[in-house]
């Protein structure tokens, strides 16, 4: 067993507040949902759930889960622009731990945003490749770090 595993995917519902539901709200707006991103999980982002699970075959019950943030997460990496971005940066506002001039949540996966997440996966024990593929959004948006 690696000494770090990751963790599992969060479960998140209507009523959920704070992290991660800014991450999982530019998430769905990666996905062409309008959807405010205000960190509340409100009726809103329950619709827009329930409209991406529809789309990609899912029961559609606007909970997000080990089934549904899969089909929710967009890989990124250096160059990547937009709402994908800007969930990675929301994560990296989280954990407060960002010692380089990032711009959060500018939406442009540029050097900064790439140091901090080829740090982030240095330290969960996956492979510091600076790409934001399911392993490391999940490692992002399960908390991992933030203890």
């Amino acid at each position: 067993m690696p000494a770090n595993p990751i963790a599992p995917w969060p479960r998140l519902a209507r009523g959920a507040a704070g992290f991660p539901v800014r991450p999982l709200q530019y998430l769905l707006a990666a996905h062409g949902h309008h959807v405010a991103v205000d960190g509340i999980f409100g009726r809103e982002t329950e619709n827009a759930v329930e409209a991406l699970q529809r789309r990609t075959a899912l029961v559609p019950d606007g909970i997000v889960g080990a089934q549904t943030w899969p089909e929710l997460v967009v890989r990124v990496k250096r160059g990547s622009r937009g709402d994908g971005v800007r969930a990675v940066q929301e994560v990296i506002r989280f954990h407060h731990q960002s010692d380089t001039p990032l711009r959060v949540a500018d939406g442009f996966f540029g050097p900064h945003t790439e140091a901090w997440v080829r740090g982030f996966q240095r330290a969960v024990g996956t492979t510091p490749d600076g790409i934001v593929g399911p392993t490391t959004w999940r490692a992002l948006v399960s908390g991992m770090l933030s203890g």
